[in-house]
């Protein structure tokens, strides 16, 4: 419904900057989801500010540098040197801009709840400067509600009403860190609006730059969209887990398995095990999901089940492990243990809930003597909950020639399976790595797969 009280000449002020690319974007989160936004705008011809309240990025930002492995110095120094973007920490200028994208972090609490504080804190400085006729988006991953419920009291803490004073939006990030075949740019964008004006700037600003808009009804459409998406991803992924395990005590590689079915070209798509999940979305949006069940009563069985497997899978990859190295006439405690990848997906630096971190602090707690190789890493960045602090070791065969064990937790392009497989005296396996430099070997096999 359009609100009687709203000002027409506002939205169609809006609506024609936004179409005509002539508004002023302001992006709230430099990261992973706000950079690639940043671009995308950017070089659509938008006007941009960007907002970090880590001013370490906005000082490298400014000076034409990336934090980012797959966004390039010179294509931030571009951005810069265009005239295009600026990056700031000072909140009050977001009165400049005419349209606010947050994309800030909504990880998972203690006990595995929605920990909202970024948004909540977001909402909050952007309440402080809201002024009439601005479009607010929420990118951040996040579940049904949360726009309306618990953004939306924050922006209207300072009087303004949302569909009266100012629009309000949904529109979940899909970005792929590292995937080149998708970007932010070709990637259709889902728009949910808390009211109908809403919606349709919401679909305005997005349609300037991407090649596909999908309007769906309400911010919380939208919301359950992005918890769908990757509830189905991690629900599969548990399932090829289990299913691992099961395949594994009857000496059955599951990695063929899976390329002899998804020959089948229908009703099937191939997903992969692993040492667990990784990355900002797939490990944290079903447990949103979840949370917000039992509010309502009811509890989310399968869900709930799939969630379990994927958690538990570094305990069996540490599991393996141990046997390895028990039948190598080895104990963990005291073994040099070296891990290859910290990235939570192949040729990327994100470490984000990543599982590799996660095993390296398992074996650090079993007495191992823990060390990491990953080209994209140079070194293990500050992250929520983890306490591991290593630097990447350069990979040489002196230096794989001097583990008692090499684990395999990210299978980047980078790595030289045949020399890590001819230095290496026992390989630990988690992602299948090494079946194709193993199939063209002779002899027995020092390799475990996990």
């Amino acid at each position: 419904m359009i609100s009687k009280d709203t000002d027409p000449g506002a939205f169609q002020s809006l609506l024609g900057a936004l179409k005509d690319c002539s508004a002023r974007i302001g992006v709230i989160g430099l990261g992973y989801v706000g950079l690639p936004l940043v671009e995308l705008f950017a070089g659509c011809g938008f006007r941009v500010l960007g907002f970090d309240i880590d001013s370490s990025k906005v000082e490298r930002l400014q000076a034409g540098e990336s934090y980012i492995g797959h966004i390039s110095s010179e294509r931030v120094s571009a951005l810069r040197d265009g005239g295009h973007f600026t990056a700031t920490s000072d909140f009050s200028r977001l009165t400049e801009v005419d349209a606010i994208l947050i994309c800030v972090p909504t990880p998972l609490g203690k006990h595995r709840e929605p920990d909202l504080s970024a948004v909540i804190a977001t909402g909050q400085s952007i309440g402080r400067y809201l002024r009439r006729g601005q479009l607010v988006i929420l990118e951040s991953t996040t579940y049904p509600g949360t726009t309306r419920d618990v953004l939306k009291p924050e922006l209207e803490a300072g009087g303004l009403v949302a569909g009266r004073d100012f629009y309000l939006a949904y529109s979940p990030e899909r970005e792929d860190p590292g995937n080149p075949k998708f970007s932010a740019g070709t990637i259709p964008k889902v728009v949910g609006g808390y009211d109908e004006m809403s919606g349709q700037l919401a679909q305005a600003l997005y349609g300037a730059a991407v090649p596909e808009v999908v309007p769906v009804t309400s911010c919380e459409v939208a919301e359950a969209c992005k918890i769908l998406e990757n509830t189905y991803r991690a629900v599969n992924i548990a399932l090829v887990n289990e299913l691992k395990l099961v395949f594994e005590r009857m000496g059955i590689d599951v990695w063929e398995v899976i390329d002899a079915a998804k020959t089948k070209p229908f009703g099937f798509q191939a997903f992969y095990p692993g040492p667990g999940l990784g990355g900002h979305c797939i490990p944290i949006d079903p447990f949103y999901l979840t949370w917000v069940a039992h509010t309502y009563g009811l509890h989310t069985r399968f869900i709930e089940l799939a969630g379990e497997i994927n958690t538990a899978m570094p305990h069996h990859v540490i599991d393996r492990v141990t046997a390895a190295l028990n039948d190598a006439g080895k104990a963990v405690k005291g073994s040099r243990i070296l891990v290859l990848g910290a990235a939570y997906k192949p040729n990327v630096d994100d470490c984000r809930e990543s599982p590799a971190v996660e095993l390296m602090e398992l074996l650090q707690d079993r007495g191992a003597t823990v060390s990491y190789s990953d080209p994209h890493v140079p070194a293990l960045p500050l992250m929520r909950g983890r306490t591991v602090r290593l630097e990447s070791t350069p990979l040489s065969a002196e230096t794989l020639s001097a583990q008692d064990c090499v684990l395999i937790a990210t299978d980047h392009k980078a790595f030289d399976w045949e020399l890590i497989l001819t230095h290496s005296s026992l390989v630990i396996d988690t992602r299948g790595a090494t079946r194709k430099a193993l199939a063209e070997r002779t002899g027995p096999s020092h390799v475990i797969k996990a």
